[in-house]
């Protein structure tokens, strides 16, 4: 028999929740003047995502591992789960900061701390981080604002100058 542990119940919450949100793009309205519905782009991406947590839901069967014991009080799960929470805090610092520092300089401050907290801090990869930062974020700022014509936010410090 298949017992159900976490992740197993996530992969069926994210299925679910990809349906709910499949039976949603056809509640949108059509205006009639383009030539791809507004729906095909939502219906797109949603079936992507249905794949991949079907793909999640194959994997969370097939494992063996059994749920942690939910009455051990332990910190071990900080230690365990320690870079999706910097992830986390790295991102809502970039949230934070965006009225401030704006998209380019947020963003590249973002991906180079991300890079370093993940990757390390010794100066060789440092140098390696702040490069792929600034040419990245740079290149995905000009492609926005350039390209796309995409007013993405400047904030207060380019501002000043």
């Amino acid at each position: 028999m298949i017992s159900l542990n976490r992740e197993t119940i996530v992969a069926i919450l994210l299925l679910l929740f990809c349906g709910v949100l499949f039976w949603a793009t056809t509640q949108i309205r059509d205006p009639g003047f383009e030539q791809m519905g507004a729906e095909v782009w939502p219906r797109i991406v949603l079936v992507f995502l249905s794949v991949m947590s079907l793909i999640y839901l194959v994997q969370s069967l097939r494992s063996e591992t059994a749920d942690e014991d939910p009455g051990a009080a332990s910190m071990s799960w900080l230690a365990r789960d320690q870079n999706p929470i910097w992830c986390f805090v790295l991102f809502f610092g970039f949230l934070i900061t965006m009225p401030y520092l704006g998209m380019l300089i947020g963003g590249t401050l973002f991906v180079f701390l991300m890079m370093s907290v993940l990757g390390g801090w010794s100066p060789r990869l440092m140098l390696a981080h702040a490069a792929i930062a600034l040419v990245s974020v740079g290149a995905m700022w000009s492609i926005f604002t350039f390209g796309l014509r995409v007013i993405l936010p400047e904030g207060e410090l380019i501002r000043i100058f």
